[in-house]
């Protein structure tokens, strides 16, 4: 499975030279992955009618993965497929037909047991007011949720497509945030008291600048971070790629260690949204959507 799947933590690779150097130009070396045909599954192919996007997964107790996504850019939820073989294949199953453009985007239990969900919302006035970013609790396993606050407004950004994680030690909340004017790099804040309160979002270093980031920790302690490029200078911009680094290297403002080509968008920057599964081997499954070939057929839902 590890030769198949993103074994990525065995590559050892050279950093660049320059390290910390607040540079819009790229600050660590990239492997280009995305022509390795062979890590790659499509879970449900585009067409030129019909567009496949928005994926998500979630593990199971039994071993499995299901992965759940939407017809249509924001269409809905649904259709659902399930692996048992940590994505070689999928069995497709009935859609929800949920109705559902943007929910949480990021989930994290804290350390009483409860759970605190993250998403954005927009203005009323698109013209007047900035994107912002929003936590609400449950207790209950969310059936019910508290009053929604703001825990993330930029003046000039726009954060959203919050990605909430704990730190290695437990002790700290870290939340990556899309940021959508693409001026600059992406936004990064974090908490030491379980979302009560939060750091102002400053940037993150350039190698994790990208829209709607999803990740997880390696067996080795790394983190490895995915997400559809926007870091100026890039060589891969709008593909979807990887992010490699230690968590201090995000608190620390350092590159990390490489980057990942996952794969290559055949429709410019309108790929990502990444589920990402800690396979028991060690290896790691990354699935979102993406313009998979040349041609007619609109997105699919790829995994690799």
């Amino acid at each position: 499975m590890a030769s198949r799947h993103l074994a990525i933590l065995l590559l050892v690779v050279g950093t660049a030279a320059v390290r910390g150097a607040a540079t819009e130009t790229p600050d660590l070396p990239t492997v280009d992955l995305s022509g390795d045909t062979a890590r790659q599954t499509v879970i449900a192919a585009g067409s030129p009618q019909i567009y496949q996007g928005h994926p998500t997964t979630v593990s199971l107790p039994s071993g499995e993965i299901l992965a759940v996504w939407c017809v249509g850019h924001g269409g809905h939820s649904g259709p659902m497929a399930k692996t048992a073989d940590g994505g070689t294949t999928w069995q497709e199953m009935p859609p929800l037909g949920f109705r559902c453009v943007m929910t949480f985007s990021s989930v994290v239990r804290l350390n009483d047991g409860s759970h605190l969900g993250l998403y954005h919302r927009g203005p009323a006035d698109k013209d007047r007011a900035p994107l912002e970013v929003l936590a609400t609790r449950t207790a209950d396993g969310g059936l019910r949720w508290s009053e929604p606050v703001v825990i993330a407004k930029v003046e000039g950004k726009n954060p959203c497509e919050p990605f909430c994680f704990r730190s290695p030690d437990g002790k700290e909340l870290c939340c990556l945030l899309r940021e959508n004017t693409h001026t600059g790099r992406s936004l990064v804040m974090s908490s030491r008291d379980e979302g009560q309160t939060w750091t102002a979002p400053g940037d993150t270093p350039w190698g994790l600048t990208g829209d709607r980031h999803m990740g997880v920790f390696a067996p080795d302690g790394r983190l490895v971070v995915a997400f559809r490029d926007q870091a100026k200078g890039s060589t891969t911009p709008g593909h979807f790629v990887a992010w490699v680094g230690h968590y201090d290297d995000i608190k620390a403002g350092r590159p990390g260690d490489y980057r990942v080509k996952l794969l290559q968008s055949h429709a410019g920057g309108d790929c990502g949204y990444p589920g990402l599964e800690l396979l028991p081997d060690g290896s790691i499954l990354a699935t979102t959507y993406i313009k998979y070939r040349p041609g007619a057929d609109k997105q699919s839902v790829v995994c690799n």
